[in-house]
């Protein structure tokens, strides 16, 4: 997992990255398109109740995150409250492919591709509405 960050605005945000999941990228960026932009806590009650395999990992990875902002926060000494944080960015990359080979007919293989993934979550604490702080 990855140590939380300062972006150039001086905004807290955390980042948490997990590498070569045993899952497809294809099927874990349907879950990530669900949760992307969400509030942290309603995007973990999402991917608690989802029915794809995908969403276990995802779930893990968010959950680290948003603790890297709780480290974060009481490294800083400030408030931390976990209904404040939104999912700012949330994206999957292709990790490194394992070949297999199954047997086929009449003396044939066919290669069979297990595919990873390296899955990216990054939190920040919303921003006021008015624009001031």
């Amino acid at each position: 997992m990855a140590a939380p960050t300062e972006n150039k605005d001086n905004v807290m945000e955390a980042k948490a990255s997990a590498r070569h999941v045993r899952v497809t990228p294809q099927k874990a960026r349907r879950i990530i398109d669900l949760i992307r932009g969400k509030q942290a806590v309603e995007a973990v009650a999402t991917l608690r109740f989802a029915p794809q395999s995908a969403s276990d990992p995802i779930q893990k990875v968010l959950e680290s995150a948003i603790a890297n902002a709780r480290v974060k926060a009481d490294k800083a000494s400030e408030a931390f409250d976990e209904r404040n944080l939104v999912i700012s960015a949330a994206y999957v990359d292709e990790g490194p492919t394992m070949k297999r080979f199954r047997p086929r007919a009449q003396g044939r293989a066919a290669r069979i591709n297990k595919r990873t993934s390296h899955i990216t979550v990054v939190v920040t604490p919303k921003t006021p509405k008015g624009g001031t702080r």
